[in-house]
């Protein structure tokens, strides 16, 4: 089993939030349960000095393992034949594995995008181990929405609620730039509240999945 996070930089949370090197992903899915179904598409995009890089986010299709459920394709749009010529799930795990190297995984409601990124690392004998980072919890410490599983903030309602754009709703590429761009102003209200270090918002985020919140 090999990994590669941390080959670039020893302690990539040893700065502050808006110094620190993120990776923003965005996962769509063969059907809605990440325990069950596999990855479609992923979206990335980094952050990098406070700065959304959207010119450098990626894009990738990818050729599930899993039948494709009909609610799923309603929503991502993308259907079957249109993943018969995509790479294999190993290709994309190869390559997140290495746009993750050194940076700070950052997605919202974390735990769909890491639970499914667990399994699909395993398959293709990776392990899965970055600092994550969750724009749902950030916004729970910001006092936008209650704690508990069943306060769980849409991205797109935080964005509405908050003047962030929304782009290409889910597109797994705009819907990475939209958390991309919600995490830079949640960061930015989170400073005043204590939260001023990459490590403090990995620490929330982690906190959170110890006491079963989402």
């Amino acid at each position: 089993m090999i990994g590669s996070f941390g080959r670039r930089r020893a302690d990539p949370l040893a700065c502050s939030a808006d110094a620190a090197e993120y990776l923003v992903v965005d996962l769509e899915t063969a059907g809605p349960d990440p325990a069950l179904d596999s990855i479609v598409s992923y979206g990335v995009v980094p952050i990098r000095d406070g700065v959304v890089l959207s010119s450098q986010g990626e894009y990738g299709l990818v050729r599930p393992g899993t039948a494709m459920a009909a609610p799923s394709i309603a929503i991502h749009t993308l259907r079957p034949s249109d993943l018969l010529a995509a790479p294999p799930e190993g290709a994309a795990v190869h390559r997140l594995d290495r746009l993750l190297s050194g940076r700070v995984l950052v997605a919202h409601s974390a735990w769909f995008e890491c639970d499914l990124l667990k399994r699909a690392f395993r398959r293709n004998g990776r392990v899965f181990a970055p600092p994550v980072i969750d724009t749902a919890a950030m916004a729970r410490a910001a006092g936008l929405a209650p704690a508990g599983h069943h306060g769980e903030p849409g991205l797109e309602w935080l964005c509405d609620s908050l003047g962030v754009p929304v782009t290409d709703r889910h597109h797994a590429l705009g819907d990475a730039v939209t958390a991309a761009q919600l995490f830079v102003v949640l960061a930015a209200r989170l400073t005043g509240l204590g939260y001023s270090t990459a490590r403090s918002l990995v620490e929330l985020t982690a906190a959170e999945r110890h006491l079963g919140l989402r």
